[in-house]
Protein backbone atom coordinates (compact mmCIF):
# COMPACT_ATOMS: atom_id res chain seq x y z
CA UNK A 1 0.00 0.00 0.00
CA UNK A 2 1.33 3.26 -0.87
CA UNK A 3 0.73 6.60 0.30
CA UNK A 4 -1.17 8.05 -2.82
CA UNK A 5 -3.53 4.28 -3.43
CA UNK A 6 -4.60 5.52 0.45
CA UNK A 7 -5.29 8.94 -0.44
CA UNK A 8 -7.37 7.73 -3.39
CA UNK A 9 -9.76 5.44 -0.97
CA UNK A 10 -9.78 7.84 1.40
CA UNK A 11 -11.10 10.84 -0.26
CA UNK A 12 -13.75 8.24 -1.43
CA UNK A 13 -15.02 7.14 1.65
CA UNK A 14 -15.02 11.13 2.71
CA UNK A 15 -17.64 11.63 0.11
CA UNK A 16 -19.31 8.02 0.54
CA UNK A 17 -23.23 8.18 2.02
CA UNK A 18 -23.31 6.78 5.58
CA UNK A 19 -25.94 4.15 4.24
CA UNK A 20 -24.31 3.46 1.13
CA UNK A 21 -21.17 2.67 3.27
CA UNK A 22 -23.23 0.29 6.37
CA UNK A 23 -24.82 -1.57 3.48
CA UNK A 24 -21.63 -2.14 1.72
CA UNK A 25 -19.87 -3.31 5.50
CA UNK A 26 -22.67 -5.72 5.90
CA UNK A 27 -22.60 -7.25 2.68
CA UNK A 28 -18.69 -8.70 3.57
CA UNK A 29 -18.79 -11.94 5.67
CA UNK A 30 -16.63 -12.19 8.58
CA UNK A 31 -15.54 -8.40 9.43
CA UNK A 32 -13.54 -8.02 12.42
CA UNK A 33 -14.97 -5.89 14.57
CA UNK A 34 -13.63 -2.30 15.58
CA UNK A 35 -12.84 -0.13 18.25
CA UNK A 36 -13.21 3.19 18.17
CA UNK A 37 -10.15 5.02 19.92
CA UNK A 38 -11.05 8.74 19.13
CA UNK A 39 -14.49 10.15 18.24
CA UNK A 40 -16.68 10.52 16.36
CA UNK A 41 -16.45 14.08 17.11
CA UNK A 42 -17.61 17.14 15.25
CA UNK A 43 -15.51 20.34 15.36
CA UNK A 44 -15.00 23.19 13.01
CA UNK A 45 -12.38 24.02 10.25
CA UNK A 46 -11.25 27.09 8.29
CA UNK A 47 -11.55 26.55 4.81
CA UNK A 48 -8.92 28.95 2.63
CA UNK A 49 -9.17 30.02 -1.05
CA UNK A 50 -6.63 31.38 -3.21
CA UNK A 51 -8.27 33.74 -5.87
CA UNK A 52 -7.24 32.87 -9.36
CA UNK A 53 -5.73 29.67 -7.53
CA UNK A 54 -2.09 31.49 -7.46
CA UNK A 55 -3.02 34.70 -5.44
CA UNK A 56 -2.31 35.42 -1.74
CA UNK A 57 -4.09 33.03 0.90
CA UNK A 58 -7.70 34.17 2.34
CA UNK A 59 -9.75 32.96 4.74
CA UNK A 60 -13.21 31.94 3.18
CA UNK A 61 -15.22 30.71 6.12
CA UNK A 62 -15.78 27.70 8.65
CA UNK A 63 -16.85 24.76 7.72
CA UNK A 64 -18.33 21.38 10.04
CA UNK A 65 -16.03 18.08 9.85
CA UNK A 66 -16.25 15.02 11.82
CA UNK A 67 -13.33 12.39 12.57
CA UNK A 68 -12.95 9.55 14.06
CA UNK A 69 -10.28 6.67 14.78
CA UNK A 70 -10.82 3.01 15.12
CA UNK A 71 -8.73 0.06 15.29
CA UNK A 72 -9.16 -3.39 14.48
CA UNK A 73 -7.80 -6.42 16.49
CA UNK A 74 -4.73 -6.71 14.19
CA UNK A 75 -3.45 -3.50 15.21
CA UNK A 76 -4.11 -1.45 11.76
CA UNK A 77 -5.78 1.83 12.88
CA UNK A 78 -7.97 3.63 10.09
CA UNK A 79 -8.84 7.62 10.15
CA UNK A 80 -11.64 9.43 8.69
CA UNK A 81 -12.35 13.03 8.68
CA UNK A 82 -15.99 13.82 7.00
CA UNK A 83 -17.84 16.99 6.12
CA UNK A 84 -20.69 17.63 8.01
CA UNK A 85 -21.90 16.08 11.73
CA UNK A 86 -22.80 12.65 10.39
CA UNK A 87 -21.23 10.22 13.34
CA UNK A 88 -22.33 7.40 11.89
CA UNK A 89 -20.70 8.09 8.50
CA UNK A 90 -17.15 9.30 9.95
CA UNK A 91 -17.21 5.66 11.65
CA UNK A 92 -17.89 3.88 9.22
CA UNK A 93 -15.20 5.47 6.78
CA UNK A 94 -12.51 5.12 9.63
CA UNK A 95 -13.69 1.50 9.49
CA UNK A 96 -13.25 1.12 6.17
CA UNK A 97 -9.67 2.97 6.19
CA UNK A 98 -8.36 0.02 8.80
CA UNK A 99 -9.94 -2.66 6.96
CA UNK A 100 -8.16 -1.66 3.45
CA UNK A 101 -4.75 -1.48 5.22
CA UNK A 102 -4.97 -5.36 6.29
CA UNK A 103 -3.50 -7.52 3.14
CA UNK A 104 -5.57 -10.36 3.17
CA UNK A 105 -8.70 -8.37 3.02
CA UNK A 106 -7.97 -5.14 1.35
CA UNK A 107 -9.15 -6.64 -2.84
CA UNK A 108 -12.25 -7.86 -1.40
CA UNK A 109 -13.23 -4.56 0.53
CA UNK A 110 -12.04 -2.78 -2.39
CA UNK A 111 -14.20 -4.87 -4.68
CA UNK A 112 -17.15 -4.79 -2.32
CA UNK A 113 -17.09 -0.87 -1.03
CA UNK A 114 -14.22 1.56 -2.45
CA UNK A 115 -14.84 0.38 -6.51
CA UNK A 116 -18.40 0.80 -6.26
CA UNK A 117 -18.55 3.83 -4.64
CA UNK A 118 -16.11 5.57 -6.78
CA UNK A 119 -18.48 4.69 -9.14
CA UNK A 120 -21.48 6.08 -8.05
CA UNK A 121 -19.72 9.17 -7.64
CA UNK A 122 -17.94 9.39 -11.00
CA UNK A 123 -21.74 8.62 -12.68
CA UNK A 124 -23.35 11.37 -9.92
CA UNK A 125 -20.26 13.98 -11.24
CA UNK A 126 -21.27 12.98 -14.89
CA UNK A 127 -24.95 14.02 -14.39
CA UNK A 128 -23.75 16.86 -12.69
CA UNK A 129 -21.39 18.11 -15.45
CA UNK A 130 -24.05 17.02 -18.11
CA UNK A 131 -26.55 19.62 -16.30
CA UNK A 132 -24.25 22.39 -16.45
CA UNK A 133 -22.84 21.85 -20.16
CA UNK A 134 -26.74 21.66 -20.88
CA UNK A 135 -27.24 25.29 -19.67
CA UNK A 136 -23.72 26.61 -20.82
CA UNK A 137 -23.79 29.54 -22.98
CA UNK A 138 -21.15 30.51 -25.43
CA UNK A 139 -19.97 33.91 -25.99
CA UNK A 140 -18.26 35.07 -29.03
CA UNK A 141 -17.01 37.66 -30.66
CA UNK A 142 -17.66 39.03 -33.79
CA UNK A 143 -15.41 40.96 -35.40
CA UNK A 144 -16.31 42.97 -38.44
CA UNK A 145 -14.11 43.03 -41.75
CA UNK A 146 -13.87 46.16 -43.28
CA UNK A 147 -11.70 47.27 -46.35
Amino acid sequence: MDEAERRSWMAVLARADADALASALAGLPDLPEWRVLRGPESGLVMVRGRAGGGGAAFNLGEMTVTRCTVRVPSGEVGHAYVAGRDRRRAELAAAVDALMQRADLREAVNRAIVRPLARAQEAAREVVAAKAAATRVQFFTMATMRS
